[in-house]
């Protein structure tokens, strides 16, 4: 694992790193975040990998603004409601892909659809622009074990590890803030599918 801290990092050499299909922890606007590049299925099956995960659980993807998940994603009302009112910001909207594009498994769930959010935290948010496509963000645990805040608890959980990541980013410290909100989006309805940072007022999306 290559060990950069936060304040040395070249935002160049990271985001050729992920295009390479390397696999990265970084800081997020929750808890640090496991990524890559989410159009890369090989990179996607080995976030799979390290974190032990199911591969019938699908991760979210997150992107600087809405208008880069307008290739995968039809704009409605409600999305144009959801932006309004919580992007960017920790709110995870789970929508269908358009048919005919087309997504590593894992990042498009069995019913098609896609889990995404707009950050509001910078260097993941410049991450994915510079990349120029979504950035999958699962939190940085092997699975069973709880999200992490401290970087030594992100070194103590993968270094003995037979798959780990290939480049940790090292932020120190983050605040502890609950998990994304994540909602459903559908036909004139909005269904809360896990509450966390945000509260949702599900009943302005019915008007």
């Amino acid at each position: 694992m290559q060990i950069i801290k936060q304040q040395n990092i070249d935002l160049g050499s990271i985001v050729d790193e992920l295009k390479n299909g390397k696999v990265i922890v970084y800081p997020t606007e929750t808890c640090y975040g496991l990524g890559c590049d989410a159009t890369n299925p090989e990179a996607v099956a080995k976030v799979f990998q390290i974190k032990k995960r199911q591969h019938d659980k699908p991760v979210l993807v997150l992107v600087p603004t809405m208008s880069m998940m307008l290739y995968f994603v039809n704009w409605s009302p409600i999305l144009a409601k959801i932006a309004d009112f919580y992007w960017p910001g920790p709110l995870t909207a789970v929508v269908p892909l358009r048919p005919e594009v087309t997504l590593p498994s894992g990042v498009v769930g069995a019913d098609k659809t896609i889990a995404f959010r707009v950050t509001d935290h910078f260097l993941a948010s410049s991450l994915s622009d510079q990349l120029g496509v979504p950035l999958v963000s699962t939190s940085a645990n092997i699975a069973s074990y709880d999200s992490p805040y401290e970087i030594d608890r992100v070194f103590a959980m993968f270094e003995r590890q037979e798959f780990r990541p290939d480049i940790i980013i090292d932020a120190g410290s983050l605040p502890h803030h609950s998990p994304s909100t994540v909602v459903r989006v559908g036909d004139n309805r909005v269904d809360v599918l896990r509450q966390g940072e945000i509260k949702v007022d599900v009943e302005r999306f019915c008007k």
